[in-house]
């Protein structure tokens, strides 16, 4: 087991990416602190886990609020008595352009989407410390974050802020011996902030598929076990070779 007897704490863990990571982290060995703001989704998390005789319990924390955050931390290393393991996936998307997103849409977009990946870091980061043990942070990004979009005007920012963010969090948690990546997906699974999965959605990439929410959950745990030791500060494609193309699609 790659995880055995860590601590992980998965935001937005009820669907989708989130969802398969925390699966996933518990085969792997791992203890799921579920985190998301939908109680019913996340329970449903918690109760495959438990199903499967893993450890989780759920957290429905507003992430995009500092108190919150800080409460959510100290009550999981209240009942798990340790965090190693951060993944940084919950996130919305506004779908629209700059005419269309109004200021409300941006900042709960930025707020949700970045603003919540800043507070997660910032408590876990000082309980890791506190440790004295290291930890390992991986933040989800998009490939939204790295192209131009007709749509999708704060989300695009957000990730691409998301980018940089990662690389500044690696540098300065470095000496903590905290290791900070991050993964940067492209259409996998259902549409941000959806539970549904749109077969006839576009897609394209190499493999002239959608990618599946494992997919990107084995990813993650890549960034997340010691099998990744020597990466830091990366931004690791999961986007079926989307960026690697030119726009005719070759």
């Amino acid at each position: 087991m790659k995880l055995k007897d860590q601590v992980a704490i998965v935001t937005g863990a009820g669907r989708n990416i989130g969802e398969d990571v925390a699966k996933l982290f518990a085969t792997e060995g791992a203890k799921i602190a579920v985190v998301d703001l939908d109680k019913a989704r996340g329970q449903r998390t918690v109760d495959a886990i438990k199903a499967a005789g893993g450890d989780a319990e759920l957290y429905a924390t507003d992430v995009s609020k500092g108190a919150d955050v800080a409460a959510m931390v100290k009550a999981v290393v209240g009942r798990f008595g340790r965090v190693d393991l951060l993944v940084n996936n919950v996130a919305i998307s506004d779908n629209k352009t700059i005419f269309e997103c109004t200021e409300e849409d941006w900042d709960r977009v930025m707020t949700i989407t970045l603003k919540s990946q800043f507070l997660m870091s910032k408590y876990v980061a000082q309980q890791m410390v506190a440790q004295g043990s290291g930890g390992k942070i991986v933040n989800v990004g998009s490939t939204s974050g790295w192209q131009g979009r007709p749509r999708a005007i704060a989300y695009s920012a957000a990730k691409a802020a998301i980018a940089n963010f990662t690389r500044a969090l690696a540098v300065q948690l470095a000496p903590h011996n905290i290791r900070v990546n991050a993964i940067v997906p492209n259409k996998i699974g259902s549409p941000v902030g959806k539970d549904d999965f749109d077969p006839t959605r576009p897609v394209e990439n190499m493999l002239k598929r959608a990618g599946q929410p494992l997919e990107a959950a084995k990813a993650i745990l890549f960034l997340a076990s010691d099998d990744s030791s020597f990466i830091i500060g990366e931004n690791l494609f999961v986007d079926g070779g989307t960026m690697a193309m030119d726009q005719t699609g070759h």
